[in-house]
């Protein structure tokens, strides 16, 4: 079997700002998808700190991603929040990114998978700003990406629960006092590593090797 190309598309959720490379969300999947039998490069990660949609757009057409993909991964939407952003513009260029996110797989949704954005409103960051009305935006523009990602048949992570966690857990954010930390990164592939390995399970000599794993 060949390696399986991993591509994630973000902003510093993906890029993991603040955090060791090997804490990041993308390299704990690709770390755990290898200890489960699967043969997975490391993950491109095409993701800059303080990008909206419109600039991850504008990263991905700058960098030209060659091929394609068998798993791609999408978690933009928090600058687009926190800039006050039109949630009709989020829509359209959500919409826009998740079809590239599948045509760089070759045009299979069943090889993308959305993550929610998380609520920074938990943070120490946040502290002395209104973290109910942060909240009710972030829940607006999930709900936005979550629709979309039903429409378009592509599997659904949503880690903003877990996110929320950080206002009775502290470890779970990084020293930066904003981003999440490798324990709550940890948190989400928990959540994301059965949906993935169900992407995966059809690949022939693949099932026996779970099967091994997990018998």
């Amino acid at each position: 079997m060949q390696p399986i190309r991993f591509l994630a598309l973000g902003d510093s959720y993906t890029i993991g700002e603040s955090v060791p490379v090997d804490a990041r969300w993308s390299v704990q999947l690709a770390a755990h998808l290898r200890a489960e039998g699967l043969p997975v490069d490391d993950p491109l990660i095409v993701a800059h700190t303080g990008w909206t949609t419109t600039e991850l757009q504008g990263g991905i057409t700058q960098i030209g991603i060659q091929g394609t993909y068998d798993l791609v991964s999408l978690l933009i939407g928090v600058n687009n929040q926190y800039r006050g952003g039109s949630q009709d513009v989020y829509r359209q260029e959500f919409r826009d990114l998740l079809a590239l996110a599948v045509q760089f797989t070759g045009g299979d949704p069943g090889r993308v998978i959305v993550l929610s954005i998380p609520d920074w409103g938990v943070s120490p960051f946040a502290q002395g700003r209104d973290q109910q009305k942060i909240a009710a935006e972030i829940d607006a523009f999930n709900a936005i990406n979550r629709k979309e990602t039903a429409e378009a048949g592509v599997a659904y992570i949503d880690v903003t629960p877990v996110t929320r966690q950080a206002s009775s857990t502290p470890a779970l954010i990084a020293e930066d006092g904003l981003h999440p930390s490798g324990q709550m990164y940890a948190a989400w592939v928990d959540l994301m590593l059965p949906v993935v390995l169900d992407l995966f399970k059809d690949q022939g000599p693949l099932d026996i090797q779970l099967a091994a794993n997990h018998g």
